[in-house]
């Protein structure tokens, strides 16, 4: 034992993990269109081909709910072999850019942005399970899922059978937030795990009629895409599609590293290998048609908690996923629906960043802005022009507050109008310096000095031209503009 020091902690993590992913599994699967038994495939491959690649060491991977919407998107357009072609290129992306050592730079991504990108994407998949807790048919956009849950709701309160499914979502979403707390001893059984087991008992003991979740076996699951896939479906919706996929799998992926890291006091993240890792590990996935991976906060934060010490943990959980896959697959068939709609639903709302708006209302209303925007983008229209729309937005932004201008006049009633400019003359302020600038005597001689700028863009040099050449009147002496 003296060559594994931390096998007891670190298999002990492995229970608790594989408790926690199995539930989260089925349920990401189900809500993205897939069968249930490829979220388990996703959840063994990031366990056991990504636990064993260097990058975070306690960091685990699988399915997850940031990337439920885009990936149901995906199938409804492309087909189940489709998306196993999308996740490949997704992987294959993820490796070129780990080997370019382009993973540290996904950490210059506006917070406000990857909080915006997740709170649209639970909006999204809190609308849509919804309708799977009324037991009714969700519209395919995100505007309709949103407006027509008042009427889903009513029409639900109508029929015993909807009812009954209506209820056993509300009490999976119930003791999931009632399970913090019950005492520790309790707690030993993960709250996801123990909100689906209820479920389960509560179907079988009152025998309620409610949908279940379809098992058609694990190797009839697996789908790889054939080579006419590969030709059928090219096209820039394709291209989009994967550009979207590994833009928000790596920044998620690497945003959990960057908070997994404050969790525990062991080896920092390697960025660059973790994007290899998740790259390997997409890479598989789309060859067995797979949904994509990426880092899930929630199992990460439950390995660390469990008092895992190494990556070890973390490939035991993806061979337990592997056994219940392989050995009791049957048993997904008497997992409710609704309660897995449940656990979405709660793992959706925990994706909107309140805490974070109410700190960032505080100090930063305008990337407040930026994140509320991002967010209605995404659920108004679809997630790659959102997460588009919050960008194009942060650099906007960040244009904005580094053009700071300052025009200083100094006029002593006598001889010239002496204009000081210093800072950053972009052509964002230009309104601003132009309406200062004619603001000018036009009977006197003026002198601009720009030895104070540290940036004077071309609209800006331009426009300051043009203004000196029609500014002074036919008797006055031209404006006189000095550079640095």
């Amino acid at each position: 034992m003296t060559k594994y020091p931390h096998f007891k902690q670190d298999f002990t993590a492995s229970l608790v993990v594989f408790l926690v992913a199995l539930p989260l599994c089925v349920g990401v699967a189900v809500a993205s269109g897939v069968p249930a038994e490829l979220g388990l495939v996703t959840g063994i491959v990031g366990g056991i081909v990504t636990g064993l690649m260097r990058g975070s060491s306690l960091q685990v991977s699988g399915p997850a709910a940031g990337l439920t919407v885009l990936v149901y998107e995906a199938v409804r357009e492309f087909g189940l072999p489709g998306l196993g072609v999308v996740v490949l290129a997704t992987g294959l992306l993820q490796i070129g850019m780990g080997a370019l050592k382009l993973g540290r730079y996904f950490r210059a991504i506006s917070v406000s942005v990857v909080e915006g990108m997740l709170a649209g994407i639970g909006l999204v998949l809190i609308a849509g399970q919804l309708y799977s807790i009324f037991a009714a048919e969700a519209p395919e956009s995100g505007i309709g899922k949103v407006a027509g849950l008042p009427g889903a709701f009513v029409d639900a309160l109508g029929s015993t059978r909807s009812i009954a499914s209506l209820a056993l979502g509300a009490g999976t979403v119930a003791v999931l937030v009632l399970w913090k707390h019950l005492p520790r001893r309790v707690r030993v059984v993960p709250g996801p795990l123990a909100a689906v087991g209820l479920a389960v008992i509560a179907v079988l003991v009152l025998d309620l009629r409610v949908a279940t979740v379809e098992v058609s076996g694990l190797v009839e699951s697996v789908q790889p895409p054939s080579l006419d896939t590969f030709t059928g479906i090219a096209g820039l919706s394709l291209a989009g599609t994967i550009v979207a996929f590994t833009l928000i799998a790596s920044a998620e992926s690497l945003f959990s590293a960057a908070a997994v890291d404050r969790m525990h006091d062991g080896p920092r993240t390697s960025y660059d290998k973790e994007l290899l890792a998740q790259g390997a590990g997409n890479t598989v996935c789309g060859v067995l048609g797979a949904p994509p991976m990426t880092a899930v906060i929630v199992r990460s934060a439950a390995n660390v908690q469990a008092g895992a010490r190494t990556k070890a943990s973390r490939v035991l959980h993806g061979v337990w996923l592997l056994l219940f896959a392989a050995l009791l697959p049957a048993a997904l068939a008497y997992i409710p629906v609704p309660a897995l709609a449940g656990v979405l639903v709660h793992a959706g709302a925990k994706l909107i960043p309140v805490r974070t708006v109410v700190g960032l209302w505080r100090e930063q209303r305008g990337e407040v802005l930026i994140l509320a925007v991002t967010a209605v983008s995404i659920v108004s229209v679809s997630m790659f022009e959102g997460v588009l729309v919050g960008v194009a937005l942060s650099v906007v932004k960040t244009a904005w507050d580094a053009s700071q201008v300052k025009l200083e006049v100094v006029d002593k009633g006598a001889g010239p109008v002496q204009a000081h400019l210093s800072g950053n003359a972009t052509f964002l302020r230009l309104p601003k310096i132009l309406d200062s600038l004619e603001a000018l005597p036009h009977d006197r001689p003026v002198e601009v000095d720009l030895s104070g700028l540290h940036h004077l863009d071309h609209a800006c040099r331009t426009a300051l031209e043009s203004w000196a050449q029609r500014h002074s009147s036919p008797d006055t002496e031209p404006v006189k503009v000095t550079s640095a």
